[in-house]
């Protein structure tokens, strides 16, 4: 809540003709695949690593062995907590570490009407895989983007035209994360914690508005 942003949004404006990558892992495993990935591409390009130091610490980010001695970097991190994909109704969907305060929050409160996805990947934009995940879920109608970031600042304005090029119809997008803002942080913890507890609740209570 101190801290000044890393600026995501300032770099996803630089992408295009696919001159770099973006990515903002959440696992170890997605880390390590992704700079394995860097050194065995044939043809280099500058890679933008956004996972936040927070993570390196967090429990729940933690990466089995096997994670990392097989299998490679995901683009898209499908929601492997689902059990019956017809009974989703929402799909919340993310990148980077918030992901893990929607998690925790679907777990207390028993939801198991919502799906979230990760996009691991933002440059460049990982259209099938995310159609192949979202197509999973038919039976939703509703849509919603999360972040931490303020509405004028991370891959709101980037992800948002993409996203609504795949909507199938009858679905909505809504948006889910702090008001625009001129600055990139409060400066009080209690403040912080406040929004983002507000962002989660919003990204749960979304429907058709």
């Amino acid at each position: 809540p101190e801290h000044s942003s890393a600026r995501l949004e300032r770099f996803l404006q630089l992408c295009a003709g696919g001159n770099i990558q973006v990515v903002n892992c959440s696992t170890g495993a997605q880390y390590f695949h992704v700079l394995r990935r860097q050194i065995l591409q044939p043809a280099s390009k500058p890679l933008v690593v956004m996972s936040p130091k927070s993570l390196l610490r967090l429990p729940e980010a933690a990466s089995g062995i096997d994670e990392f001695t097989s299998g490679g970097f995901h683009a898209v991190l499908g929601d492997q907590t689902v059990t019956a994909a017809s009974n989703v109704n929402r799909v919340l969907l993310c990148s980077g570490k918030i992901y893990y305060d929607l998690d925790s929050e679907r777990r207390k409160s028993g939801n198991q009407g919502t799906a979230i996805l990760r996009l691991e990947q933002l440059y460049p934009f990982p259209k099938k895989q995310l159609a192949d995940h979202l197509a999973l879920y038919s039976n939703a109608r509703d849509l919603c983007w999360v972040q931490e970031e303020p509405r004028n600042m991370g891959a709101w304005l980037f992800v948002e035209p993409r996203l609504l090029g795949m909507l199938a119809p009858g679905q909505t997008m809504h948006y889910a994360g702090r008001e625009a803002s001129s600055s990139t942080a409060t400066g009080s913890h209690t403040l912080h914690q406040m929004e983002q507890r507000e962002i989660v609740s919003k990204a749960f209570r979304v429907k058709n508005a």
